[in-house]
């Protein structure tokens, strides 16, 4: 699903800043995968280019087998509505926006019709336990309900991959253990996923954990989340 090859990325300023150096890597279709580093890793970089919010300098990207590079702002946002979903540790919900409002917005920039798009949206709130609190807006939610409004957001337009920074980062630990059991079973569908987090307890999650230490991949290891303890690792 996913395939880097030696990519490099630097922001120039008074002092240019090589953030990434040489990054190869695979994720292949359904896994779950967690990349975890320090502040000033990379991992956010890493993120960005993954979701097409970037540029990267050297190297190829290849995204369910096409190469993404040097795309126009059309070709990167078709890229990414039609393949994307991404979770934000803030939710990036739009505040005047209802949760119905918020989950159908993706299908309107795909040209979807607006009864059909709060249909779609209305069945992955309902999936995720939201429908009586489909006319709320953000700032009647919980941050766990947020973030499930955010989940099926990212999900109503069947994405091939889920892009998550920080998906637990805003939250307590038992809204922690939720979200990480739906964003598991979301991948035990089929659907590709990558976590960017600090925390240890959520890559002990993830089936494969990726360690990035100043712009370079240290390590990557193997895990089994279902040997896991979910409260004892969120914790």
């Amino acid at each position: 699903m996913i395939k880097l090859e030696n990519i490099n990325k630097t922001y120039f300023g008074a002092q240019p800043l090589h953030v990434l150096k040489g990054i190869n890597l695979e994720v292949g279709d359904g896994e779950l995968v967690s990349i975890m580093g320090a502040s000033g890793s990379g991992k956010s970089t890493l993120l960005n280019i993954l979701g097409i919010l970037d540029n990267y300098d050297e190297g190829d990207y290849y995204l369910a087998g096409k190469l993404v590079k040097n795309l126009s702002e059309n070709q990167a946002a078709e890229f990414r509505n039609k393949l994307i979903g991404f979770i934000f540790q803030s939710f990036n919900l739009i505040p005047f926006k209802t949760a119905l409002e918020n989950v159908a917005l993706p299908l309107f920039y795909q040209g979807v019709n607006r009864k059909k798009r709060n249909t779609m949206a209305m069945e992955y709130l309902e999936r995720f336990g939201l429908k009586d609190w489909a006319d709320h807006y953000p700032n009647e939610l919980s941050g766990g309900q947020k973030q499930r409004v955010s989940i099926a957001r990212a999900l109503v337009t069947s994405p091939k991959i889920i892009l998550a920074d920080e998906p637990t980062g805003a939250l307590d630990s038992k809204t922690s253990a939720e979200v990480m059991q739906i964003l598991r079973d979301v991948n035990a569908s089929g659907i590709t996923m990558v976590i960017v987090t600090h925390e240890r307890g959520i890559a002990n999650l993830t089936k494969k954990i990726v360690y990035l230490k100043d712009g370079v991949i240290e390590s990557i290891s193997e895990n089994d989340p279902d040997k896991m303890d979910f409260t004892k690792e969120i914790k």
